[in-house]
């Protein structure tokens, strides 16, 4: 530890640096959050608010906190970029002390996590929230293809790349039009389809919608995983004459010759080539590597943290709970669920601190506001069993609205600044039971 004498690393609490000087642990806390995405930002106020300043650190290396749900809506051009993000010091709690660098490795044996630049922190109770990362690496040519301005090819999931959806979208004359959902779990499982919708209602608003020619090619055996939602998307592709194609995997792009290549699932020798003017390809994900390369005893077999559905506490280790998108929760990835689980783990975590048993339970809740063009939305709802947990009783949520496109577009981004991100906000379940009388869920 000698060599850390004279490194200085980036601790940031209300903007000041200073050097890390310390031969033992670096930093030590109460609770420490990995990640300072959507779940790691609720976590830590709500924290803050109870323990104070000087007890919850997070660690997290980006200067900026993106609102991950308005890339869709970048992409279609219906708002900026710069709207969907704001400065990391601007959004984490004052009370918490962030160290701006990247986690090397946990240790779950000894309770402290050791960061890129070679700090020690030690915690009483750990929050992993590292969220899930994109592997544009692993279909081949498709960094290359996203790299070239006039390749045609853009993908919604990365603030580098979106606005060439809005490019792609404003430029297509003519030809195939292609959108893809890899073969992997991804964050926003309706982004792709979304993607779609968007596009083909600005191609057939815009007068061109008989030179083009539209494909859905989803990995999954069915278009989306709740069936009282499907039955709806699919009718909606049959009308507008999109092309749904299930069990394809893409595998590979060239830029060049503008064709993309497809595996079938089923039958993985059965390769299909197909040439478009437009494609949305979204990458494989995967946990983060670190939290497997930490302890086997972290992950399940997939590499995603390992925690009980319910109480959101770790199988092994009963110091550390998971949020987001790096869990195996058998629930979509998306922000409404890592808001649905903040309250469940809040709760659960200052219990077993207080060693208490914990009591609350997470029952999968989650959200996907499937915009299905400009001023069209259907809000999907559901529970761990995929079946409907709908908010609003007087509407058919399966059916399109515009005011859920208007809430997706104006309401829920003021939501995740003004009361998500600041601890006041774990979902609509209150909301929920009151518009239901009770009875809701």
């Amino acid at each position: 530890m000698a060599s850390l004498h004279k490194r200085i690393f980036t601790i940031t609490n209300l903007g000041v640096k200073f050097a890390s000087t310390s031969t033992n642990f670096d930093h030590s806390c109460k609770v420490l959050i990995l990640g300072g995405g959507t779940g790691g930002c609720s976590a830590a106020a709500k924290f803050c608010y109870k323990l104070g300043k000087g007890n919850v650190i997070i660690i997290d290396p980006a200067d900026k906190h993106y609102y991950q749900p308005m890339l869709t809506l970048i992409g279609a051009g219906i708002k900026p970029l710069e709207a969907a993000s704001r400065p990391m010091s601007s959004v984490l709690p004052k009370k918490a002390k962030w160290i701006q660098d990247s986690v090397s490795k946990i240790h779950p044996h000894d309770n402290y996590v050791t960061t890129d630049c070679g700090l020690k922190v030690c915690y009483e109770y750990l929050v992993v929230a590292l969220g899930i990362e994109t592997h544009f690496e692993k279909v081949k040519g498709l960094q290359e293809a996203l790299e070239n301005p006039r390749s045609g090819v853009s993908c919604n999931y990365s603030a580098k790349y979106v606005d060439k959806t809005c490019e792609n979208m404003t430029n297509l004359e003519k030809g195939n039009a292609v959108f893809t959902f890899p073969n992997t779990p991804i964050k926003c499982a309706g982004a792709p389809l979304k993607a779609c919708y968007l596009t083909e209602d600005f191609i057939r608003k815009a007068g061109r919608r008989d030179n083009v020619n539209f494909y859905y090619k989803t990995s999954l055996p069915v278009i989306f995983s709740v069936k009282h939602y499907a039955e709806k998307l699919l009718k909606l592709c049959e009308e507008r004459n999109i092309n749904v194609s299930m069990k394809q995997e893409l595998i590979e792009v060239n830029h060049s010759t503008k064709e993309a290549k497809f595996r079938s699932v089923d039958r993985p020798l059965e390769v299909e080539t197909v040439q478009y003017s437009m494609l949305h390809a979204v990458p494989p994900m995967a946990p983060p590597k670190l939290l497997s390369d930490s302890s086997k005893d972290l992950v399940d077999h997939a590499g995603y943290l390992k925690i009980n559905k319910a109480t959101l506490q770790h199988d092994i280790f009963p110091n550390i709970f998971g949020i987001g998108d790096c869990t195996n929760l058998p629930t979509s990835k998306t922000g409404a669920a890592a808001a649905g689980q903040v309250g469940v783990l809040y709760k659960n975590l200052c219990s077993t601190m207080s060693g208490k048993d914990t009591t609350s339970k997470y029952n999968g809740y989650t959200s996907c506001p499937l915009v299905t063009g400009f001023g069209g939305c259907i809000l999907a709802e559901f529970d761990y069993d995929l079946q409907p947990l709908e908010t609003f009783p007087l509407i058919d949520q399966s059916k399109e609205h515009r005011s859920m496109y208007i809430m997706k577009k104006d309401f829920m981004p003021f939501l995740y600044w003004y009361g998500m991100v600041r601890g006041h906000w774990s979902g609509p379940n209150i909301l929920r039971k009151m518009l239901h009388f009770g009875m809701g869920k």
